[in-house]
């Protein structure tokens, strides 16, 4: 199974913050980050959204194709995220567009098994793999990228 996580962009400030949107910066940002996603990823990728309106903005720059998940919104727990994308066990690929501090706290749990604060910058991908093996899951990095170096 692969796992991406990929934060949205950079957003406004303000409330409700559901409802904050991107910015000029982070409409180029998920513009960047999409074009190079959409090149690399397979064809099935499942692709999971958080409701609010920034991460769906995000998404939007890469597909209209995605599911929106509720249980992937501000303030979701990482184990909640590795749940809804059905890490390890799922199959094929699936990319989660959400929020920090989760997805850091997911991106350290991955590598160290413990949810740990990591800052992922705004409209940065980290991508995961587990190869199976004898004692579970083997979890490699792939890729770390952000949008300025696009």
């Amino acid at each position: 199974m692969e796992l991406i996580l990929w934060r949205h962009a950079e957003a406004e400030d303000g409330a409700p913050d559901n409802a904050r949107q991107l910015t000029a910066k982070g409409e180029k940002q998920a513009a960047k980050m999409a074009d190079f996603l959409h090149v690399r990823l397979p064809h099935d990728v499942r692709i999971l959204v958080s409701p609010a309106k920034r991460a769906q903005q995000t998404a939007q720059a890469l597909t209209k194709h995605y599911i929106t998940e509720p249980g992937i919104a501000p303030g979701a727990s990482p184990e909640t995220i590795l749940k809804a994308a059905g890490w390890p066990d799922g199959e094929g690929c699936v990319l989660i567009v959400g929020h920090q501090p989760a997805l850091g706290e997911v991106a350290a749990l991955l590598m160290t098994g413990q949810p740990h604060y990591w800052s992922i910058k705004k409209g940065a991908v980290w991508w995961f793999a587990c190869r199976a093996s004898k004692g579970g899951c083997q979890v490699g990095l792939r890729l770390v990228i952000t949008p300025d170096f696009l």
